[in-house]
């Protein structure tokens, strides 16, 4: 007897400043997708697939929507300069870092970015070489993680869209609960399989020439 598909998992992050917003699907096992959400319009933009973990509740969207910080444990990286887990920063909605900062533990991480070319990250050594944040002003501290609003009884991640819209996900579908109480389907995630592409040219542009800051704070910021 064969076992029905098990439903991604959804976990959205919104963008403070505009109408833009980033889903996270988990699934299958351990393959996420980054999808790009135009929560104006309701278009979605598929992105980057990655073989690992990434932990959504550590990572941010820009407030202009452009950039996604992100926080990824791959443990086939663990013997590189990447170490197994890392912070980047990148063009949403891909990884192609920016900037990189290697964690080597799960502890901490991500972060959370204050406008749209500086941000908080939790702990962290040098930037990568290769992936030096050029344009991007970081500091180390401690911000929030994400988290659904639950405003939903029985749904996996509920929260508010730009426009105060109630929205949730459940067994891999995007929903909208009205002022009436009617659940309408944004958009439906199942049956999708990895299939990772290269970034466009454009997620690999440099920001700007400059070098970032790093500084150090020793109390806890809000964004």
């Amino acid at each position: 007897m064969r076992r029905s598909p098990i439903p991604p998992r959804l976990f959205v992050i919104f963008a403070r400043s505009a109408h833009e917003a980033v889903i996270f699907r988990r699934g299958p096992a351990r393959w996420y997708h980054v999808i790009r959400w135009n929560t104006q319009d309701d278009t979605f933009h598929r992105g980057a697939w990655f073989k690992g973990r990434i932990y959504p509740e550590k990572c941010d969207l820009s407030p202009d929507g452009e950039l996604l910080l992100y926080f990824v444990h791959q443990a086939n990286r663990v013997r590189t300069d990447y170490t197994d887990a890392w912070t980047a920063i990148s063009r949403s909605p891909w990884l192609t870092a920016i900037g990189l900062w290697p964690q080597g533990t799960t502890y901490g991480g991500g972060g959370r970015f204050t406008d749209n070319r500086s941000a908080i990250i939790r702990g962290c050594g040098p930037a990568h070489p290769d992936h030096p944040g050029a344009g991007i002003s970081i500091t180390l501290g401690d911000v929030p993680h994400h988290a659904s609003s639950k405003e939903v009884e029985g749904s996996e991640w509920s929260g508010r869209d730009q426009d105060g819209r109630l929205v949730f996900t459940l067994n891999g579908l995007l929903m909208h609960r009205s002022d009436a109480g009617d659940d309408i389907c944004l958009a439906d995630f199942n049956g999708y399989t990895p299939d990772p592409q290269a970034a466009p040219p454009s997620a690999d542009r440099p920001l700007s020439a400059l070098r970032p800051s790093i500084k150090r704070r020793r109390k806890k910021q809000e964004p």
